[in-house]
This record gives C-alpha cells, structure tokens and sequence, in this order.
C-alpha cells in the first residue's frame, strides 16, 4: 500500500549493483531503454536497521525475489524507476513511500524480523508488486473504487514469485548449505494460500467470481485494501501463474491520470489502452473484464 510522507532517517545505507550470488532463474524480458535500466538490474539500495540481519544477506534475498518475480516477464513499462531502495523500519504494515526528494528511485518499507527472509520476500514482493503496477511515484496514491484490484494482483504477484524462489533457492541457494531453507518458502506460501482458500469458500468464490464482486461490491468500492480482496487473491493468482503475458499487464496499469480513482468499467478500458499503446499482451484485462461479465 503506497504511503505518503517526509524520507525517514537512516542509519545504515547499503548500494548494491548485481549481488554476487548463482541466479540460475530465467531473466524477464526488457525491453531496451534510452538508460538501458528496467526493474530487473536497477540499482538497489537498503536502509533501515535490519536487526541482527546483514543487510548483504538481506539484499541477497531481495534480488532472488525480485528476479523470481520477474522470470519470463516482459518489462514494458515506461515508468520503471532509476533505483529501488529498500527499508527496514518499525511500523504496522509494509508501503510504497511516495516521496519528492528522489523522483527517480522507487522506496519500499518493509517490517522483518532477524534473518526472517520468508516475511521478507513476501513483504517485498507484495510491494515490488505495487513498483511493477507502476505505483511508486509521487502521484500514487490509492484511489478507490478500484484499488482492490491492484491489491489482490500485487498479492499474487509476490506468491507467485514465492513459488519460484523457493524453487530457485533449492537449485542454488544463495547462502551455504541452505538448500532446505526452500521447503521452509513453500510451507510459508502454503500456509499464506491456505488462509485465501478458507476466504474464498466463505465468500463463496468458487461459486463464480461475478456473482462473488456483485455481492461484495459496495464493500471494495470502499476498502480499496488488501483485506477487503482477500477473496479474489487466488483467482488472481490462477491468472498470473497460468501465463506470464498476463504478468507482463501489469506494468500497463495505472498510466492514465485517473489511475484506480474510476468505475470499473472505465479502469478496464483504461488499462486495455494503455496494453495497446506500450505493445503489452493486453491478455489480463481482458480476461478479467470476462470474469466480472460471468453470469
């Protein structure tokens, strides 16, 4: 959930450019740039405290996830930042902070115990999510009724790239004799999946995604946030996980000056416009304009 404020003081700073670990995961595909710098190599920086965590180890974590969450997706988007800095501060929940200082540099918070890089992937890629929906920059703020949508896709955006860490990180961990760390990722996932399932079934999803958002409609139009969308993360995550075109949609989202701040209907023609003019598969809109039509 992107917040806005003043840049938070740091204590330890550390800028990384390629961590020298195995990343045997497929690279997403970029599109080439004047600056040549996508969300896949752009420079990464921590702050924060950290605990008892390195922050070397810690930004070993943060760069197989990001690239877990980025294997075999194009980057189209035209609004990828210069630089993504990642904090770890006290605080309730994980954010996007939406700042003035660095226009250029996407700013994730995240909230993690000592060497906690279950909590710590998840976080990031939930908020990795909302950089690559290109929800990062000063103008970003959350607007309903729509911004339940963005939640639930950034939801499984992260659980996604759970599944393929996990995976990447049994191939080739990136810490000394840690291959088992993996089945620790999948049980974390599991159990986060678990919890949406039960969701689900209460709301009685399964049923039909149409006739689950009509019910719950004046609710999302309201609580634009990730606990009111609860019900839809495994559907989206069918969608993400089914096809990677799909993935590559997301970074189509939120370029029009309305952003989430529209009906329905207009935030999908909005996103399908801007699939057609960045040359994006266009596939996930779509298909989830098919699913709110469903009978």
């Amino acid at each position: 959930m992107p917040a806005c404020g003043h840049p938070m003081k740091r204590r330890h700073f550390l800028s990384l450019l390629g961590i020298g670990v195995a990343l045997p995961l497929k690279n997403a595909m970029a599109r080439p740039t004047s600056s040549n710098v996508t969300l896949l190599n752009a420079e990464l920086e921590l702050g924060g405290e950290w605990g008892g965590s390195a922050p070397a180890d810690a930004a070993a974590v943060i760069e197989r996830m990001r690239r877990a969450c980025l294997a075999d997706v194009a980057l189209l988007s035209d609004r990828q930042p210069q630089r993504l800095r990642v904090d770890d501060k006290s605080g309730s929940n994980p954010s996007i902070w939406l700042h003035t200082d660095k226009p250029t540099t996407a700013w994730i918070n995240v909230i993690v115990g000592t060497r906690d890089w279950c909590n710590l992937a998840y976080q990031f890629g939930h908020e990795f999510g909302h950089v690559f929906c290109n929800s990062w920059q000063r103008d970003a703020k959350p607007r309903n009724p729509c911004q339940w949508i963005e939640e639930a896709l950034a939801e499984a955006f992260s659980l996604r790239g759970l599944r393929l860490l996990a995976d990447d990180w049994m191939r080739a961990p990136p810490f000394p004799n840690d291959a088992k760390y993996a089945s620790s990722i999948r049980n974390y996932r599991e159990a986060l999946v678990t919890g949406y399932r039960k969701t689900a079934q209460e709301q009685r999803v399964p049923a039909g995604f149409s006739a689950w958002f009509k019910s719950q409609k004046p609710f999302l139009d309201e609580q634009g946030g990730l606990a009111s969308a609860r019900g839809a993360v495994l559907t989206m995550l069918d969608l993400l996980e089914g096809d990677p075109a799909m993935v590559a949609d997301l970074g189509a989202l939120n370029r029009w000056p309305e952003r989430s701040g529209v009906p329905l209907h207009d935030y999908l023609d909005f996103w399908k416009k801007s699939c057609t003019d960045l040359n994006a598969p266009g596939l996930l809109p779509a298909r989830l304009g098919e699913l709110f039509a469903d009978p």
